[in-house]
């Protein structure tokens, strides 16, 4: 039994994925011994309807110096990323000189559509190298964690913010009330808040459990997020479903009163009320469905396996971590994993040791099947890996089922 991160009403798990390691801890062979897991249970506040983390590791432990993930790898995201900066400007900024900050804002991807504009801005980004990687390109970036006293420097040094912006960031904080009343702080009365994360909603119907790993402490619904910011003085007023890694959900927030609100957050509202986002026993169902995935994905890795197949992973993402750990799946059923980022490659995935290896090398000998843990970026990943397909070549996948892609 645990407190609420939100609302502090006693809650319990009502699944554990086991003991994982850091998900971007891609690792050495002489780091093994020392490598770091903490149990990731999950659980389901009835009072705030947050879905949450039981226990998180230490920030730094996940974002430092060494985070492995650069936005920019990703042309389909570089294209999402330009037209989220296109909707704040055309929708929200109304004031001359507009001003915009953004959590999390990693290498820049974002950022960079308002500075090519010549708009101020600011980023705030926790992880050394990747910070330091938007400052290159010319991106002005602070190196912290986001906070209320963050926020009030930001605003003493630049003024109010016309628009916060935040993307794959909010579900990673635990201290939530901090960053809300930042956010309250630091924006103008009539300014607007804008942040997408992967929605609840779509990790229950399809059964996505691979969104729950040690950086997503929340899953966020309409319902949980209006529940957390009304008690600051902040409200919803519209929100946007995305298609982005696999399902998100764009949240726009703003001062109670200062904008009206789109009717698609009271239909949304009621397509929650339809999914049972708000019971328990929504989420006891979810569980058997994980249970029931890890088994299908156990037992046709084992059946390649036994006939001789060759099977590797493609793309060694955050989300691989937590289905590998949890479904026990090592080199002895996936030999390698292909992934295109350089601070990966030549390493180990976390926990199950798997070797990351280079595009170059599953082009030049391609197996025989290949499960693709970049699944939310199935479009482009198979549009780039024809040549895989034309060989006979096959893939696995595992949400919304666990099947082989003929």
């Amino acid at each position: 039994m645990s407190q609420c991160a939100i609302c502090n009403t006693a809650i319990k798990p009502f699944i554990s994925f086991g003991q994982q390691p850091i998900a971007n801890g891609f690792l050495s062979k002489d780091q093994f011994a020392k490598e770091y897991f903490f149990e990731l249970a999950v659980g389901f506040c009835e009072k705030c309807t947050m879905v949450q983390l039981m226990s998180q590791p230490q920030r730094e432990q996940m974002f430092n110096e060494n985070y492995a993930f650069f936005s920019s790898t990703s042309q389909h995201m570089a294209v999402h990323f330009k037209a989220f900066a296109s909707y704040i400007r055309s929708h929200y900024f109304k004031d001359a000189d507009p001003f915009v900050v953004e959590l999390g804002s990693n290498d820049g991807i974002m950022l960079r559509n308002f500075a090519e504009a010549g708009i101020r801005h600011m980023g705030v980004e926790p992880s050394a190298n990747v910070a330091e990687a938007a400052r290159k390109n010319g991106i002005r970036t602070i190196c912290q964690f986001f906070d209320e006293e963050t926020a009030r420097f930001i605003a003493g040094e630049n003024g109010k913010a016309d628009a916060i912006l935040a993307a794959n960031v909010m579900c990673h904080i635990p201290y939530m009330h901090s960053v809300v009343k930042g956010m309250k702080a630091l924006l103008k009365p009539k300014g607007v808040i804008a942040f997408e994360d992967p929605y609840l909603g779509d990790v229950v119907e399809k059964t996505s459990y691979d969104q729950v790993y040690d950086e997503h402490m929340f899953l966020f619904s309409l319902s949980s997020i209006q529940y957390l910011f009304n008690q600051h003085g902040l409200e919803l007023i519209d929100a946007l479903p995305q298609p982005t890694h696999g399902g998100s959900m764009r949240y726009v927030l703003g001062h109670q009163g200062a904008h009206p609100i789109n009717e698609r957050v009271p239909q949304q509202l009621a397509k929650e009320s339809e999914l049972g986002l708000a019971k328990a026993a929504t989420f006891d169902r979810f569980r058997e469905n994980c249970e029931a995935s890890r088994q299908d994905l156990q037992r046709l890795l084992k059946d390649l396996k036994a006939k001789g197949k060759r099977v590797v992973g493609y793309a060694a993402t955050s989300k691989s971590t937590t289905v590998l750990n949890y479904c026990q799946i090592g080199p002895d059923l996936i030999e390698s994993i292909s992934d295109s980022t350089p601070i990966k490659q030549g390493k180990f995935s976390p926990g199950m040791h798997i070797p990351i290896s280079t595009p170059e090398k599953f082009r030049a000998a391609y197996p025989d099947y290949a499960v693709l843990f970049g699944w939310n970026h199935k479009h482009e990943i198979l549009a780039k890996e024809q040549e895989f397909a034309s060989k006979g070549g096959k893939w696995v996948v595992f949400v919304p089922r666990v099947e082989t892609l003929q």
